[in-house]
């Protein structure tokens, strides 16, 4: 009798599979073991991000048309003086020991966006951040055209937000700038808009006993709310301008900056992968200072 055998695949075939199996198995560990998402990249147009992943300076990119968030020489242009960083779910598990070891003295952590998202990693990095020594405060991702400046800095320090003095928690930010999701401006005139930020200071000192700090650009405040003056003597102004240049351009209506994002492309220690980084304007004392509200 004959014994018929299946014909044997093909060598090319094996090493084929082999090493689509290899490289998908590669992919995985990766991905798990480097506890970071990756941020979405703008490109040209609008970034691939749901409603509620917005992240601070992620409508900065937009407006720019950044692929790369900036020219990687601005990374370093900075890092002299009391260095912090801003973080959100984007950035994964952090170890803040490690953040703190490398003279992060600061750090801004994204709290809520709007009025139904909570950033899923905001308690774990607020507490580690606590313990670690780092300075830290909580930041609000704003929606101007979802609900009033009140409701969300209600919202915001019910969910993180809030203050209190011990030494190591900054006041509350209220991330402002290019929309993400649609119109630049959110669809609001600039008396809209100043009536929005100003109706979320009021409720947010009101809440906290704290003036909220304002994040935001040169460009967009300029254009949406029209070169407003109205928050010089409430609001500390952090400013995002990512640049080699020795200073950033501020906004029409503030007399300085008190916090500077450099860029958008820096890294720490015990972040993976970039990470944003800022500059206080001032010593470790007025750190303290703005921490404590003396």
């Amino acid at each position: 009798m004959y014994s018929f055998r299946r014909p044997a695949r093909p060598l090319r075939g094996r090493f084929v599979t082999a090493f689509a199996v290899l490289g998908a198995v590669l992919a995985l560990t990766a991905a798990s073991t480097s506890g970071a998402f990756a941020a979405p990249d703008p490109g040209q147009g609008r970034p691939e991000i749901r409603e509620g992943e917005a992240y601070m300076g992620v409508g900065i990119r937009i407006h720019r048309g950044d692929r790369a968030g900036e020219a990687s020489a601005g990374a370093m242009s900075q890092t002299d003086g009391v260095q912090g960083i801003d973080v959100s779910h984007w950035q994964g598990a952090i170890n803040w020991t490690s953040v703190r070891g490398a003279g992060i003295q600061f750090a801004w952590i994204k709290a809520t966006e709007g009025t139904s998202y909570k950033d899923d990693r905001f308690n774990s990095n607020y507490t580690n951040a606590y313990y670690a020594g780092v300075i830290r405060g909580a930041y609000h991702f704003a929606r101007p055209n979802i609900s009033s400046g009140a409701v969300q800095a209600n919202y915001f320090a019910s969910n993180g937000g809030a203050w209190s003095r011990d030494n190591l928690t900054l006041p509350g930010v209220l991330d402002i700038e290019h929309n993400p999701y649609g119109a630049m401006c959110y669809g609001l005139s600039t008396t809209q808009m100043r009536s929005w930020i100003n109706d979320f200071h009021t409720a947010y000192k009101s809440r906290t006993s704290r003036d909220v700090v304002i994040y935001t650009t040169a460009s967009w405040w300029n254009t949406c709310t029209g070169n407003w003056t109205g928050m010089y003597g409430k609001s500390p102004l952090w400013v995002a301008h990512w640049t080699t240049a020795s200073s950033p351009t501020i906004p029409s209506g503030f007399p300085t900056w008190t916090v500077w994002q450099y860029t958008s492309t820096g890294s720490v220690s015990g972040v993976s992968g970039n990470v944003d980084r800022n500059k206080f304007n001032g010593t470790r004392d007025r750190l303290l200072a703005l921490a404590n509200n003396t």
